[in-house]
């Protein structure tokens, strides 16, 4: 990952929900800007909860059913990363994780991730190694 996109991640993403953050303080005033953080997190958490045991449930199911759960597992990585955006204090991160519990929204996710690494291995960008068991 290039410095730039780190520097943006730790520095810059922070740095503009604080510039946020205190934007909203001067319209609604500090107890206003409060309760709204708390209470994205909360209600963040909830749903993060509520979806991550329902897809649990999905999963055992798939399991039983001799399928392989990986769509199911992919989203249980994004919904994840919806709980890390939910409890990150700010509105652009709680936008990012209240979208990332969206179905919709994570299924073209996974189809564009799908995409993305087909593309990479018909390119060979991406390689494989496909070796037999320890013997």
């Amino acid at each position: 990952m290039p410095l730039a996109y780190l520097i943006i991640l730790f520095i810059g993403i922070p740095v503009a929900e604080l510039a946020i953050l205190i934007k909203l303080h001067d319209i609604m005033g500090l107890g206003a800007t409060i309760l709204l953080v708390l209470l994205t997190g909360i209600i963040g958490a909830a749903l993060v909860r509520r979806q991550g045991i329902n897809l649990l449930f999905k999963i055992q199911q798939e399991m039983a059913a001799g399928n392989l759960p990986a769509p199911q597992m992919i989203d249980g990585i994004m919904i994840l990363l919806a709980g890390a955006f939910l409890i990150t204090p700010g509105l652009m991160t709680d936008t990012v994780g209240f979208a990332l519990l969206v179905p919709f929204i994570r299924a073209g996710i996974r189809g564009w991730l799908r995409n993305v690494l087909e593309r990479k291995l018909r390119n060979g960008t991406i390689h494989v190694n496909i070796r037999p068991p320890y013997e």
